[in-house]
């Protein structure tokens, strides 16, 4: 009689095949790794299904208990970092210091453009001219121009991108030598 109800139901073995993917059933007779309740829970700690649903969808004439499986838990490692590759380090360093040049001369540039629309250097002009220091007519707008300002700060940075890429590799090889002597830095990194 089960068997014609089955062939006459199909959403129930579509029902049986959801109940098996939520539970584990096990026979009563079987030890389990846990002594607690056996009843499949959801995420709110609701059963899903109770032990009377799951024998009669499994279709045992024992008691089914369904398995609950292990929260797999946060994973800790005590790590060093006992050596740097210098090449690798020049590299990103070079990088990261074209980046900073390039912001320190549209920075500049923005700067300028600013002052100039403000009229900093038309009064700063005019200050110097009126206390008679002025001299060789004194021009702050033409000594301090946009492509002097912005030379003068490419200038400034390409400078700090050679000095930051040796200095910073320097320090990388200088930390190989000396984790080798001290173990390099330890450190513990976990799992979210």
């Amino acid at each position: 009689m089960s068997e014609n109800l089955e062939d006459q139901n199909p959403e129930m073995d579509q029902v049986d095949e959801q109940v098996a993917d939520q539970i584990d059933v096990q026979p009563e007779g079987e030890e389990s790794e846990e002594a607690a309740p056996r009843v499949a829970r959801s995420a709110s700690n609701q059963p899903l299904i109770s032990e009377e649903q799951a024998r009669e969808h499994a279709g045992a004439s024992t008691p089914v208990r369904p398995v609950r499986r292990a929260v797999p838990r946060a994973r800790r490692m005590s790590l060093s970092l006992t050596r740097v590759d210098a090449w690798s380090v020049a590299k990103v360093t070079f990088m990261l210091s074209i980046a900073g040049g390039i912001i320190q001369i549209v920075a500049a540039g923005l700067l300028w453009v600013m002052l100039n629309i403000v009229g900093v250097f038309d009064s700063v002009t005019q200050i110097v001219s009126s206390t008679g220091l002025d001299a060789g007519g004194l021009d702050l707008a033409n000594v301090f121009s946009l492509s002097t300002v912005l030379s003068a700060v490419t200038i400034f940075s390409i400078i700090e991108v050679v000095l930051f890429t040796v200095l910073i590799t320097i320090i990388a090889l200088l930390y190989n030598v000396v984790s080798s002597l001290v173990g390099g830095v330890h450190m513990t990194l976990g799992d979210d």
